[in-house]
């Protein structure tokens, strides 16, 4: 009778789920309001009174009732924003998504147990690998607990499309398919995929109910390994999810048709794996204050060794070190960081070490999965490839430790560290590029059924105030603090807000979106130039996110040609930034905006510390 009591307190990982506030829909007038006060930096006096003329017409006119209908809209759906988003910023775009929309990353193991080190990549991959099934079975059995802000339930459901889960590419508008299933209700899929030297393999992780142990992991990665030395290449399939989505659909299509019982069954069996293995023979001579030849490898490396649709690519490379790559569409960077901060921790606890037994089951191998393919799948994965190396070949990345201080120090002054480093990445971008900079940052709004983002526009007057007076040599210091004081209040107040349901971006657009599907003209208000000029419709110069307070860092590319990706973390004694560009684009370098950030950082902790705030 205990143990039945002792279960049922036990949090399981979806328990609430159907228990989560709907996502709300902020008053109009709020959100334009906000808007306004967003494009103010970016204007001069008659564009900002011409963008004020057309927010007025668009309240009193249009903008009132599109409202309306996205009202009713809200009143039959719990999330009014989920499928329009997932539709609009992934499944709809058409560029190719493993450079410009995945997410990638170093691993941090080698800040302990696991530095760079030859002849240990099979090894570690084994251990990494038993680590992240004991993480899949977390979420299977929902021993995951539910996470939270406070005493208030996070929305669970983004941990669903971890594992299992593929991105499929469509000719107008791509799909997800996901194979998951708790043990409540039901198989789930168990077999992994492990990629080596353009050749894909595949096994059952579990046996007899078990999960294969790192020595039997082991063993089959050392099998596929042995299979792909001194052998040719294989065809390289892989690379056609690196292609334009419309291009890679059609390609694909044509791959089924050569042989489409066998072809199809390959693409079911990736499509609904657990996770890809991706054995990478590069070396990637990263440090605990340099990341950015890892951070590269996890973004631009070799297109025929990753799916690039899969949820999860486990990225192993030759020198014992790991990265990942993962699409973007199916959830959000937390998940991600959630597991790999669990990874993270279990190597860190067991020193990267395997002390349970040593013996190994008879598994079957690995089995070689190999395409039905023609000449026109080759010249297909030629051309992906090519326009694959042109682009990464365009990314120019920089992952750098500012050691200096981090958030013990920032904290001490009684300031939030996430404001502080953004505030410095305002000024820096500034004293750069001697203009503001348009700015995106991810606010989190999983307070709400299947809630994922909102935009915080880190931008503000009060921030462009600042900047102002920090590049001014007349401005004393107790000037220079008030203004900082303010640029932090109105940051704070706004990251709040928009994690409340309050921002006014994903507003707007589902507004957009309803004249769209109504059939009705653009509203003025998306055509003015204000509206792209501050960052609206995906043109922000500087997309940022906080990754978290944990090891584990991040990174995109721009969202603009003319703008920055640029992901951190934050540990009580450093920040680790990433931060990339496109070299095509004369205006901007990866390397000068990490310099001028690392000299902001040093000024406003010099600023905070001569005049506590």
């Amino acid at each position: 009778m205990d143990n039945v009591a002792s279960e049922s307190l036990v949090e399981r990982t979806f328990q609430y789920q159907s228990s989560m506030p709907p996502l709300p829909v902020p008053s109009l007038e709020m959100s334009l309001s906000k808007y306004l006060n967003a494009v103010r930096p970016f204007a001069c006096e008659d564009e900002f009174k011409a963008t004020e003329d057309i927010v007025r017409k668009f309240q009193e006119g249009v903008g009132k009732e599109l409202h309306h209908k996205l009202l009713q809209r809200a009143k039959t759906k719990k999330n009014w924003l989920e499928e329009w988003w997932l539709d609009a910023a992934y499944l709809e775009v058409r560029i190719p998504s493993q450079l410009n929309v995945n997410f990638g990353g170093p691993a941090p193991y080698l800040e302990h147990c696991w530095p760079p080190e030859e002849g240990t990549q099979l090894q570690r991959a084994s251990i990494s690998t038993w680590h992240t099934l004991q993480y899949w079975d977390l979420i299977r059995t929902e021993r995951l607990p539910p996470q939270k802000s406070g005493k208030i339930v996070l929305d669970m459901d983004q941990f669903r499309m971890l594992f299992n889960t593929c991105k499929v590419p469509g000719v107008k508008k791509d799909s997800i398919r996901n194979y998951f299933r708790t043990e409540r209700e039901g198989p789930c899929p168990s077999h992994l995929i492990v990629m080596c030297r353009g050749r894909i393999f595949t096994f059952d992780a579990v046996c007899d109910g078990q999960i294969l142990t790192p020595p039997e992991l082991l063993r089959q990665l050392s099998y596929v390994k042995e299979c792909c030395e001194g052998e040719p290449e294989g065809d390289g399939v892989a690379a056609l999810t690196s292609e334009e989505r419309t291009r890679w659909a059609l390609a694909r299509e044509h791959l089924i048709s050569i042989d489409p019982q066998h072809n199809n069954t390959i693409l079911e069996t990736i499509q609904s794996s657990l996770f890809v293995i991706s054995l990478d023979e590069t070396t990637t001579f990263s440090t605990p204050e340099n990341y950015t030849s890892l951070t590269m490898e996890a973004l631009t490396g070799n297109p025929t060794i990753r799916w690039g649709d899969k949820s999860y690519n486990s990225l192993s490379f030759a020198d014992g070190t790991f990265g990942s790559t993962c699409d973007h569409a199916p959830y959000d960077a937390m998940v991600l960081v959630s597991m790999c901060w669990y990874l993270d921790q279990q190597i860190k606890d067991t020193e990267g070490k395997w002390r349970g037994s040593g013996t190994v089951r008879p598994v079957p191998h690995p089995e070689e999965m190999v395409f039905t393919v023609d000449e026109k799948v080759h010249s297909d994965i030629r051309h992906a490839k090519r326009q694959y190396y042109e682009s990464t070949q365009d990314l120019q990345v920089v992952c750098y430790a500012f050691t200096a201080f981090g958030k013990a120090a920032i904290k001490q002054k009684n300031l939030h560290p996430d404001t502080f480093v953004q505030l410095a990445m305002q000024l820096a971008y500034q004293k750069m590029h001697k203009r503001p900079g348009s700015c995106y940052e991810t606010a989190m709004t999983r307070k709400f059924y299947h809630g994922r983002t909102e935009t915080m526009r880190p931008c503000t007057q009060e921030a462009v105030d600042w900047c102002k007076t920090m590049m001014d040599n007349t401005c004393d210091v107790d000037a220079k603090r008030k203004a900082m004081r303010l640029a932090f209040i109105k940051h704070n107040k706004l990251m709040s807000e928009a994690q409340e349901g309050n921002g006014f971006d994903r507003h707007l657009l589902g507004l957009y979106l309803t004249a769209k599907e109504e059939g009705q003209a653009t509203p003025e208000l998306f055509l003015d130039p204000l509206y792209a000029k501050s960052g609206g419709g995906g043109n922000f110069v500087l997309s940022s996110s906080l990754v978290g307070y944990t090891t584990v860092l991040g990174a995109v590319a721009p969202m603009v040609h003319r703008g920055y990706g640029f992901f951190y973390r934050i540990r009580d004694d450093r920040i680790v930034i990433s931060i990339s560009a496109w070299k095509s684009c004369r205006e901007t370098d990866s390397a000068s905006l990490f310099n001028s950030f690392c000299s902001s950082l040093h000024e406003m902790f010099h600023l905070a510390t001569t005049s506590q705030l």
